[in-house]
């Protein structure tokens, strides 16, 4: 039997990405029967708990709770929350179906926000244009019964699958209970009709699980109930992780393209690659892999007598990252193809769209560009975009300041280091770095050495909690243990709006109907993310100067040359920049030049011979 499988386009030509653990968790309920497509983290169960209680007494509904003695209760909880928000989402679709349109309302909002260019703003304008009658009344109830919400999609980070063990602390349970898994789980049990976001590299275990779960594989339609998003870094990571699903018989709804260092949050740096060159390499490639994908999907469908897809699947390519302006996110759309832009940072300044504090808002709306930083943080290694007036960062440094550092560890979700215990602890633990903080004295340093090494060690900083706080802070409740330091982690492009602002008026500004960027000085951002490429290769290349290892040397000359044909990528691309993008196209080449000058002064000395 020979099905199509496809999905329906959105209404908007952007969504609002994950960000952090709290920042976007409740973001459908405020903005999905608007059309606008966001993404929850479901890593956090307890704060995911703590928010379904929020939103059943707002949303008249009863709560009862599910307790950590239940041994499946991080799925449980997800899925209940889940549930919850989709029916949250489609009372407030039925509230705009159901409101007439009249100034103000948010049944006017919903047309009013959608691109110049949307067919169905064009008739809502020319609706409200004509005089009472037979054809105004037909189009008004053809407008109210278009209004469909944007996806409740989901994310998790792959690679956070901690085994989690019995009551006695001692016995690991089956590897289903494991973080990542029951967090799939939870969201595969629940009644959306969305996708998952498997974020942070490929997880062996939990793609396979993927295929135990019927709702991921195109029913007798050839639509799947539920999809997977890939977040990669480049086509290859793309092509592999792709195929391993579409072995399995399960589809790839879309590749999710994210810069390495422009982003938010976790940056997972490329060995130089630039978005150019990796926008590039997708378009000319994209077909190709679409035919190898479906040929394989199709395969392992019919070998397990499911229907197969006859129609070729073509998931989508969306990329995010440091978009600014109309200008940038048209480019992105018109001259690679892609289908939908992600814009994360900007909307953490939307009090109607994330959860931010009053506290936190109001110093990122003063922040200046050296407040937002690449940091060590991370207890899982990865370098941390961070914020450095955050009360955490404060918390964190006044601990040390104590002789306390380190962090009291109730929630474990980032307890990945058994290198002085044998049940993991985190990095960012009180007991982990008085226990590093001890070896390292043993091993009696120069004071200049030893601070530091010390640094380095009390630099990781707890983001289970701090991650979470703000959301509860905004709505009123009192973070577990009262820890209500906030960890927040924007994207370094956030430097460039400082206006806290309706949600309207973000979605104008991403459509070019006004401009809300500050008078900091914005180079493009193909620039933007090569000099923060610049700036993480220097920091590489001042570790290892003096005594680079053979490894060592080929990973700073492959980065080099990377960064280098990126740049002449550029250099090619700035006349069709210039055309499409209005960009100063002297500032452009000046930068690319530049940056280039400092690459290629990195210079390691010549390996010593025998």
């Amino acid at each position: 039997m020979h099905q199509t499988l496809s999905a329906p386009l959105p209404v908007h030509s952007f969504h609002i990405p994950v960000m952090g653990l709290g920042y976007t968790i409740d973001t459908p309920v405020k903005v999905a029967h608007f059309g606008i497509s966001s993404v929850i983290s479901i890593i956090e169960d307890e704060l995911v708990e703590r928010m379904r209680e929020y939103h059943s007494k707002l949303a008249g509904e009863p709560y009862t709770e599910i307790p950590k003695k239940e041994i499946d209760h991080r799925a449980q909880r997800i899925t209940a929350y889940l549930n919850l928000v989709q029916r949250i989402v489609e009372r407030n679709v039925a509230t705009l179906r159901a409101q007439p349109f009249t100034e103000g309302s948010d049944s006017s909002k919903y047309f009013l926000m959608l691109a110049d260019g949307s067919p169905l703003r064009g008739e809502y304008l020319r609706m409200m244009n004509m005089e009472t009658g037979p054809e105004r009344t037909a189009l008004d109830a053809k407008l109210h019964a278009s209004i469909t919400p944007g996806a409740i999609d989901v994310n998790i980070m792959a690679k956070i699958d901690r085994t989690t063990y019995a009551k006695d602390g001692v016995t690991p349970l089956p590897m289903e209970y494991a973080e990542g898994m029951a967090a799939f789980r939870g969201f595969a049990l629940s009644n959306l009709h969305s996708s998952i976001v498997l974020s942070a590299g490929y997880n062996p275990r939990i793609y396979s699980y993927i295929a135990t779960f019927p709702d991921f594989f195109p029913d007798a339609e050839g639509r799947c109930r539920k999809k997977i998003i890939l977040k990669v870094s480049d086509l290859r990571s793309a092509a592999i992780q792709g195929k391993i699903l579409a072995k399995k018989g399960i589809p790839v709804s879309e590749f999710r393209i994210e810069s390495g260092l422009n982003c938010g949050g976790h940056a997972f740096a490329t060995d130089g690659i630039l978005m150019g060159p990796i926008l590039q390499e997708f378009m000319e490639r994209r077909e190709a892999l679409n035919e190898e994908l479906h040929t394989l999907c199709n395969a392992a469908l019919a070998g397990a007598g499911r229907p197969v897809v006859k129609e070729m699947h073509r998931p989508r390519i969306t990329v995010q990252g440091g978009i600014g302006t109309t200008e940038e996110d048209r480019f992105l759309r018109n001259h690679y193809h892609v289908d939908v832009t992600g814009w994360g940072s900007p909307f953490l300044l939307v009090p109607e769209a994330t959860n931010v504090d009053e506290h936190t808002l109001e110093q990122l709306s003063k922040a200046k560009p050296d407040d937002y930083y690449l940091s060590w943080a991370s207890p899982l290694g990865i370098p941390f975009h961070n914020f450095r007036p955050s009360t955490s960062e404060a918390q964190r440094k006044a601990r040390i300041a104590k002789n306390r550092p380190g962090s009291a560890c109730y929630k474990k979700f980032l307890s990945n280091n058994t290198e002085f215990t044998d049940i993991p602890i985190c990095t960012a633990s009180r007991q982990y770095q008085h226990l590093k903080l001890k070896q390292l004295k043993e091993q009696h340093l120069d004071p200049e050495t030893y601070a530091k090494e010390a640094a380095r060690i009390t630099e990781k900083d707890c983001l289970c909690e701090g991650l979470g706080a703000s959301a509860l802070l905004k709505d009123g409740m009192t973070p577990a243990h009262k820890l209500e330091a906030v960890a927040i982690c924007p994207g370094p492009n956030l430097a460039n709006f400082s206006r806290i602002v309706p949600l309207r008026t973000m979605v104008d500004h991403i459509y070019g109907r006004t401009s809300l960027l500050n008078t900091n000085d914005r180079p493009h951002m193909f620039v933007n993310e090569l000099k923060l490429y610049v700036d993480y290769l220097r920091r590489e290349f001042e570790q290892v100067k003096h005594a680079a290892t053979e490894k060592q040397r080929r990973y700073i000359e492959t980065f080099k040359a990377n960064l280098l044909e990126g740049i002449k990528y550029y250099e090619n691309l700035a006349p069709e920049l210039q055309r499409q993008a209005r960009v100063r196209i002297e500032r452009f080449t000046d930068d690319l030049r530049r940056h280039a000058q400092e690459v290629g002064a990195m210079l390691l000395p010549a390996p010593l011979t025998a």
